[in-house]
């Protein structure tokens, strides 16, 4: 303990920039889970539609609902 706080204005700057770079790749992973996800719920959206398993009306509307949260991510993506 008492070794931690003598290095601890060595070592604290290199820890906070270690913690800021941890939180820009989890946010960073976040991100690109988040358009993988969108990929596959309208691959799986188009797939249930051919097998007939959802209308044309309910596919519609939940395809426009993934487009537009496509959308959203990719424009939110451009302003960072």
């Amino acid at each position: 303990m008492i070794l931690r706080l003598l290095t601890l204005p060595l070592l604290g700057p290199i820890e906070g920039v270690a913690w800021i770079g941890e939180q820009l790749l989890e946010r960073a992973d976040a991100e690109i889970d988040d358009k993988e996800n969108l990929q596959k719920r309208l691959l799986a959206l188009q797939l249930a539609f051919d097998m007939g398993e959802i209308s044309e009306e309910d596919f519609e509307v939940q395809e426009e609902e993934i487009l537009l949260a496509m959308q959203a991510a990719a424009e939110a993506e451009e302003a960072d």
